[in-house]
C-alpha cells in the first residue's frame, strides 16, 4: 500500500472524510498521544511554554500541550500551523485551545524571530520529500521550513520532529536540511527495526556551544544517531575574515535571523583602494 503522501497533496488528500477518519479513529488517537508524550520528553519543559505545532491537524497533540499538569512543566500554551482546512475545520470545532493558522510549512514558518520556546511535528515532516510540480523541489521546501523554524525559536530553544523516513536517502535529506540551517541535530529511533518504529529529530538552537549539541539532551539513551554540526563545520576550509566569502556567510546568518541585509550585487565584498 502506497505511503499517503505519495497519493496527494496534503491539503488535498486531508479532505473532510479523510480528517474525520483520522481524528475519530481510537488507533490514531493513541499513537498520537504517545508520539507527542514523547516528544515533550525530549523537549524537557522545566515551565510553562510557548510551542509552535506544525502539522496540528486537528489539535490532537495540542489538546496534550494544554493539559499538562503544573508539577511537569505546564500547561503550554500553542499556535498550530497546517495546510489542511479541513483539518483546521475539525480543530475550530473540538474547540482546541491553540492559535490555528492555515499555512504551508513548506514555504517557510511566518513568525517574527524568536517567537517560540520550543517546536514539535508529528508525522508531517515527510510530506516535503514529495514535489507536486516540476517547478517546486524537495530541497528547497526542506530549507525554507527548517530556515524559518530556526528564525522562529528563541536562542537555547529545542524543537523535537517525528517523521517517517520513506529510505535513508530521505532522512538524510531531512537532517542534513536541519543542519544546514544551522541546528544542532540528532536523530532517535524507538523500536529500530520494526513494524513500530518511530523516528525523531531532535533540534537545538544554539546557546550552549557552536551551532547547538544534543548529545546533553539524549544523553544515556539508546539508538541515538548524533548529528553535530560542529564536526562539519570544522572539516570545511578556514574563511579569511573580511573576504567576499566571510562577508557573504555573515549577511545570510543575519538574514536567518530575521534582520534585514541589503541584497548582494557584483560589489559585494570589492576591495576599495586606499583614500590618499
Amino acid at each position: 500500500m502506497s505511503r499517503p503522501e505519495e497519493q496527494a497533496p496534503p491539503d488535498l488528500y486531508y479532505n473532510d472524510n479523510e480528517s474525520l477518519k483520522y481524528t475519530t479513529s481510537s488507533r490514531i488517537q493513541n499513537v498520537q498521544a504517545e508520539m507527542t508524550y514523547r516528544a515533550l520528553e525530549l523537549l524537557d519543559l522545566k515551565s510553562p511554554s510557548l510551542i509552535l505545532d506544525i502539522g496540528c491537524g486537528s489539535g490532537l497533540s495540542g489538546e496534550i500541550l494544554s493539559s499538562v499538569p503544573p508539577e511537569e512543566g505546564g500547561p503550554h500554551i500553542w499556535v498550530g500551523m497546517d495546510i489542511s482546512p479541513s483539518m483546521l475545520d475539525i480543530a475550530l470545532q473540538r474547540e482546541v485551545e491553540g492559535d490555528l493558522l492555515l499555512a504551508d510549512i513548506g514555504q517557510g514558518v511566518p513568525f517574527r524571530p524568536g517567537t517560540f520556546d520550543a517546536a514539535i511535528s508529528i508525522s508531517a515532516v515527510q510530506w516535503l520529500c514529495n514535489a507536486e510540480s516540476s517547478d517546486v523541489s524537495p530541497e528547497g521546501r526542506l530549507r525554507r521550513f527548517f530556515d524559518g523554524l530556526y528564525a522562529s525559536l528563541r536562542r537555547g530553544g529545542r524543537a523535537v520532529c517525528q517523521f517517517y523516513p520513506k529510505n535513508d536517502a530521505q532522512r538524510s535529506m531531512i537532517s542534513s536540511a536541519a543542519i544546514r540551517a544551522g541546528f544542532g541535530a540528532g536523530i532517535l529511533e524507538d523500536d529500530p527495526g520494526t513494524k513500530n518504529a518511530k523516528t525523531y529529530l531532535v533540534l537545538t538552537v544554539g546557546g550552549g556551544g557552536l551551532s547547538g549539541d544534543i548529545t546533553g539532551v539524549v544523553d544515556g539513551m539508546d539508538n541515538v544517531d548524533i548529528l553535530d554540526a560542529r564536526k562539519r563545520e570544522a572539516r570545511k576550509k578556514q574563511i579569511v575574515k573580511g573576504s567576499k566569502e566571510w562577508i557573504l556567510k555573515k549577511k545570510e546568518q543575519m538574514a536567518r535571523k530575521g534582520k534585514i541585509v541589503k541584497p548582494n550585487s557584483k560589489y559585494t565584498g570589492r576591495k576599495r583602494r586606499p583614500r590618499f
